[in-house]
C-alpha cells in the first residue's frame, strides 16, 4: 500500500487494521461488512473531489485530509481485506450532462467489481427519465441523490418521473440531504418531505443520519415506512466535535436498527476506516443492533442476501 507518511497531512493507518476488523466480523457472527455508503468515481472526477477537500479550510471547514488517496485497485482490495462483502460507488453530478455518463462509468465499475452493488444517480434535466429508466433495467440496485453538492430541489417536476420509477423499482436512494457539513440551498427536511408526500413508498436512505439535522430525520424514519439512516460518519470523533448526535436519541435509533445500516464515506475520511466500525460499536447498543446496521440491514438493501 502506498506511504500515506509521504503527506504532510496524511493520516496514520493501523497497520493491524484489516485483521481486527475481520476479528470484529467473526466475534458478531457476521459473514462480514456491508458499507452502503463508499465512493469509486472516474479517475479526474475523484481528483476534483480530493481537491475540495484539500482546500477545506478555505471553505470554513476543518482540515480534512483524506486517508485512503489510494489507486482504484488499492482501494478495492483494502475493502476486500478489512471484510466489507458489499459496497457502493456513490457518484453524483453537479451540473446538467453529467449523470448518464457517470452511470455508464459505475455499470462498468461494478461489473468488473464483484463485491460492488452498482450504483447510478441523476439531475433535474428532461433527459432524467430516459437515463434513469436504462439504469434500472441494466441492474441498478442503489442511487445516489447528492442536493448539497447538486444544489437542485429534490421535488424539482424535473426530477418527478425519476422518484415515479424509482418508487416503483423498490430501488434504495442515498440521499445527502442534511446541513452537514455546510448548508446548502435546498438542504434540510422540508424539500425531502415535499417528495415523500407524493412518493411515500420511496426507500430513502437518509446519508450521515441527517446530520446534524439527527432529531427531525429520525422523526422522519419513523413517520414513513421505507425511510432509512447510513451512519456515514456520525459518531465519530470527527463528528462529534463539532455535531454530536444527542445522547437522548439513541433508544429511538436502537428502536429503529432495522432501519440504520453502515455507511463509512470511504475513502473520503480524515481517519481509518475502523474508527466508523468504532464508533458504532462504542454505542454500547448491543449485539443485535451491531449485526444488523454493520451487515444484515446493508445486505437486504443492496440484494445481497
Amino acid at each position: 500500500m502506498p506511504d500515506n507518511a509521504a503527506r504532510p497531512d496524511a493520516v496514520t493507518l493501523p497497520t493491524d487494521e484489516p485483521q481486527r476488523l475481520r476479528s470484529i466480523a467473526d466475534d458478531l457472527r457476521i459473514p462480514g461488512f456491508v458499507d452502503i455508503h463508499t465512493h469509486f468515481m472516474p479517475e479526474n472526477v475523484l481528483a476534483k473531489v480530493w481537491a475540495y477537500f484539500d482546500r477545506a479550510e478555505e471553505r470554513g471547514l476543518r482540515t480534512w485530509p483524506i486517508a485512503y488517496r489510494w489507486s482504484e485497485e488499492e482501494r478495492v482490495a483494502r475493502l476486500r481485506d478489512m471484510g466489507v462483502i458489499g459496497f457502493t460507488s456513490m457518484l453524483y453530478p453537479h451540473k446538467p450532462g453529467m449523470a448518464a455518463w457517470l452511470n455508464s462509468w459505475s455499470a462498468d465499475f461494478a461489473a468488473r467489481t464483484p463485491a460492488c452493488a452498482q450504483t447510478s444517480t441523476f439531475f433535474p434535466e428532461p433527459e432524467a427519465a430516459a437515463y434513469t429508466q436504462r439504469a434500472l433495467e441494466s441492474g441498478t440496485r442503489v442511487f445516489k441523490s447528492h442536493i448539497q453538492v447538486g444544489g437542485y430541489d429534490p421535488s424539482d417536476p424535473l426530477l418527478e418521473p425519476v422518484w415515479a420509477q424509482i418508487e416503483e423499482a423498490g430501488t434504495p436512494v442515498v440521499i445527502h440531504c442534511g446541513s452537514g457539513p455546510v448548508p446548502g440551498r435546498h438542504t434540510g427536511l422540508d424539500p425531502v418531505v415535499e417528495v415523500l408526500r407524493r412518493h411515500p413508498k420511496l426507500v430513502f436512505v437518509i446519508a450521515h443520519t441527517g446530520m446534524p439535522e439527527y432529531r427531525e430525520f429520525i422523526q422522519l424514519a419513523e413517520d414513513f415506512e421505507n425511510v432509512c439512516l447510513d451512519t456515514c460518519m456520525t459518531f465519530t470523533p470527527y463528528v462529534e466535535a463539532t455535531m454530536p448526535f444527542p445522547d437522548d436519541l439513541l433508544g429511538r435509533l436502537v428502536a429503529l436498527q432495522d432501519k440504520a445500516v453502515l455507511g463509512s464515506d470511504f475513502p473520503n475520511i480524515p481517519y481509518s476506516y475502523s474508527v466508523q466500525i468504532d464508533a458504532i460499536r462504542g454505542l454500547d447498543l448491543g449485539e443485535e443492533f451491531e449485526r444488523k446496521v454493520l451487515h444484515d440491514n446493508g445486505a437486504r438493501l443492496l440484494g445481497l442476501d
